[in-house]
């Protein structure tokens, strides 16, 4: 599993980016992977899932704007991180 600042600097447009949409949609991606993870263990952590949802709603506005402002950006991207299977 790649590191945060190694995903941030795959999906980054130019050195020191790190609030491009890309970056941000590729990180809350990895952190929600990191919690299902935790909760394969922690089934009853109520309080973490609350914080988990709040991040998949983050994604998905992210992705609706990117969705309207880019969208082959947004096909490269979907495709790169393995949505919608």
């Amino acid at each position: 599993m790649l590191a945060k600042k190694e995903i941030m600097a795959k999906f980054q447009r130019s050195p020191g980016d790190t609030g491009s949409t890309q970056v941000q949609v590729a990180v809350l991606c990895w952190e929600i992977e990191r919690l299902n993870g935790h909760f394969q263990m922690h089934k009853k952590d109520n309080h973490s899932k609350q914080g988990l949802l709040k991040k998949v709603a983050a994604r998905r506005k992210l992705l609706n704007y990117f969705k309207a402002v880019d969208i082959q950006g947004y096909l490269t991207l979907i495709k790169q991180l393995g949505l919608r299977g």
